[in-house]
């Protein structure tokens, strides 16, 4: 579409003022700049060719807005920018001609600009630059103040404790935590391991004494994933929740180092059919939260990673369960940040590098991306992220095919399967957000016509760790 097309950069005249803020918008994940109207364009200013990829993207999105809507952004009151998730595609914003198609592009760069005016332009860009929308209208507020979330009255004060402090960690989840498991942990600059423990009622906390021993012996922290019982909750949903929260109580006080507060609380494999909202969720999250805080123990807690999924449609859910993000925003809105030390999240169904933004032959549904799998999270609560779940699937060394729920991995080779969980490492450790990811998984063999979970392992079939070396020259082991 010629009118929504890239432009090429114009060589105009910007003032030291502009420049100065154009570095502090890269510095911050959402911010707003202001410059006043009386500033004046600097005459030997010399051409500014910025480095980074958001200025880059400012810049076009910027020039494309002044040509679409024959204007001077120059010199603006101010202008905003946030990574953003377009429901209804990047070109939402557009009107579109007979002859134009939308773009199926679903999460971006989102900038607000306010002109001297006082006039309000929206463009949008694609991570890698290559799509730069010039919008029509305006679809965000701008610095309109956040409305209150509707906390449920009923949900008890936050206990005081220590949080998720410290540098980005990795770990990886086990089956079982032998001497090869361990070598290989190591090898990758582990230093989490993860067990996902059943509870039913009436389950004493000493049953999770022994993987805590385990971890300790052999120089790990633990992260417990504590899931409880989908049908038992249902039943009897106060009383269970009070049974449940005094069970991760008791686990954090025998040194458990974080607990993640249930598994998926999004589709009804893991939570009562017809229950299933974020809001409800938070009343479990709450009673846990403050019980193990009550200990005075030091454990982090994270909130249940929901299953990520687009399933559920634009109506976001339906009587199986909710879309993620959906979900997450029913947390937030019900005060859930309150109650949580990092944000629990799962990322595995990439199929490229995790620092690609696009190209996903599936299409931008944001689960496909590790990027916008990590604002999807990030955003609703500003909280750090844990990655209790990030793997890849490849099914090279294996003598059946994938089964068919889970041929979107066919192609992705071993290699591949190996490079990306570094990548996806070091991205993490210097987004500033992750505080820590468990990677799915280092020792299950099982590859069966239903669940080919020995595709995710770290360890393959022929004995040898591509990936350990790989996590290991980024975590530096």
């Amino acid at each position: 579409m010629h009118d929504m097309a890239h432009r090429t950069r114009r060589n105009a005249r910007r003032s030291l003022a502009l420049l100065t803020g154009i570095v502090a918008l890269f510095a911050l994940l959402t911010v707003t700049l202001s410059a006043p109207a009386s500033v004046e364009a600097q005459q030997a200013a010399p051409t500014f060719t910025p480095a980074d990829p958001l200025t880059q993207a400012f810049y076009m999105v910027r020039d494309a807005l002044e040509e679409r809507h024959s204007t001077d952004l120059s010199l603006v009151t101010r202008w905003e920018f946030a990574e953003s998730e377009f429901p209804n595609t990047i070109t939402s914003c557009v009107d579109l001609g007979e002859d134009e198609q939308a773009i199926n592009l679903y999460w971006g760069w989102r900038f607000v600009i306010v002109s001297l005016s006082n006039q309000t332009y929206e463009g949008r860009a694609s991570f890698d630059r290559s799509i730069i929308i010039a919008c029509d209208r305006v679809e965000a507020p701008v610095s309109q103040p956040t409305a209150a979330p509707n906390v449920d009255p009923n949900l008890p004060a936050p206990v005081a404790g220590s949080g998720a402090t410290g540098s980005f960690e990795l770990g990886g989840h086990v089956l079982e935590l032998n001497g090869n498991t361990v070598g290989l942990m190591r090898r990758a600059g582990m230093h989490w391991v993860k067990y996902q423990l059943r509870y039913t009622l009436g389950q004493d906390p000493s049953t999770a004494a022994n993987l805590i021993a385990g971890a300790r012996a052999n120089g790990f922290k633990i992260l417990l994933g504590i899931v409880g019982s989908p049908s038992e909750l249902g039943a009897s949903f106060d009383s269970y929740i009070q049974s449940y929260a005094q069970f991760v109580a008791g686990v954090a006080r025998l040194g458990a180092d974080a607990i993640e507060v249930w598994n998926e609380p999004n589709i009804d494999r893991e939570w009562p059919a017809g229950q299933i909202n974020g809001a409800n969720y938070t009343r479990l999250l709450a009673a846990a939260f403050n019980a193990i805080k009550s200990t005075g123990a030091s454990t982090i807690v994270i909130s249940g990673a929901p299953a990520p999924t687009g399933y559920f449609g634009s109506a976001g859910c339906g009587s199986g369960g909710c879309n993620d993000d959906t979900f997450m925003q029913q947390m937030a809105q019900a005060g859930a940040a309150s109650y949580m030390d990092c944000v629990g999240l799962h990322y595995n169904e990439g199929i490229i590098a995790p620092s690609q933004n696009s190209g996903d032959p599936r299409g931008g549904y944001p689960t496909y991306y590790f990027s916008s799998m990590t604002a999807r999270g990030y955003n609703p609560f500003s909280r750090p992220v844990c990655y209790t779940e990030l793997g890849y699937l490849s099914p090279e060394g294996f003598q059946s095919p994938l089964p068919g729920s889970f041929a979107w991995a066919q192609n992705t080779s071993v290699s591949e399967h190996a490079s990306w969980l570094a990548e996806a490492a070091s991205l993490a450790a210097q987004s500033g957000r992750v505080r820590l990811m468990i990677v799915w998984n280092v020792d299950f063999p099982f590859y069966t016509a239903t669940d080919p979970m020995g595709g995710y392992a770290m360890s393959r079939p022929d004995g040898t760790c591509p990936a350990c070396d790989a996590l290991g020259r980024v975590m530096g082991s």
